[in-house]
């Protein structure tokens, strides 16, 4: 009997103690979100990147080449330049690319193969979710390729981001939203 009763009140301190690590947005952090979103100006700065895991990439962790606290489907993007800008309907980016590019679009080298937009979005839809977070989807176009790009912003301003191009494998990418400054 004292064993059930010690099961059961440990579980219920573990459910409890769960439980209070959930943190709820503040007010603030909503309304700061909401003002960034509605402005439609503001830019992520990815902390990693999450390729599509394939035979390419294992033989490139094989091989010792991705950084010290990276793996296969999980690189630190800390001190590699990268970003995304949205403005109106102006985007502008610079992001590292890491899978498999199923068509090149570039000869002797001189196309490198990060994600490039410089230019306007189409098809731009803003969803407000349950938990106060956005999803936002819309399609660009780098030089040669097209993409859907679908990101997820968070009250506590993280922000998660998926982007599927024509040519190449989708990757993944998660960091931190901030507003432009002026």
């Amino acid at each position: 009997m004292k064993t059930k009763i010690a099961i059961v009140l440990f579980i219920s301190l573990f459910f409890i103690a769960c439980n209070s690590t959930k943190t709820a947005a503040t007010p603030e952090q909503i309304q700061t979100l909401d003002q960034l979103v509605a402005d439609q100006s503001f830019k992520i700065e990815s902390v990693w990147a999450m390729p599509q895991i394939n035979r390419s990439i294992a033989a490139l962790q094989s091989s010792g080449l991705i950084a010290p606290g990276s793996n296969a489907n999980r690189i630190s993007l800390t001190g590699i330049a990268n970003e995304l800008k949205l403005k109106g309907e102006v985007i502008t980016s610079r992001l590292p690319y890491y899978g498999e590019v199923q068509m090149p679009s570039g000869y002797n080298g001189s196309d490198d193969n990060s994600i490039t937009f410089d230019g306007n979005i189409k098809d731009y839809k803003i969803v407000k979710n349950e938990n106060n977070s956005y999803t936002i989807s819309f399609d660009a176009k780098s030089n040669n390729e097209n993409y859907d790009v679908t990101i997820l912003l968070y009250p506590s301003l993280k922000s998660d981001m998926i982007l599927k191009g024509a040519k190449r494998f989708p990757i993944r990418y998660t960091g931190n939203v901030v507003r432009i400054s002026e």
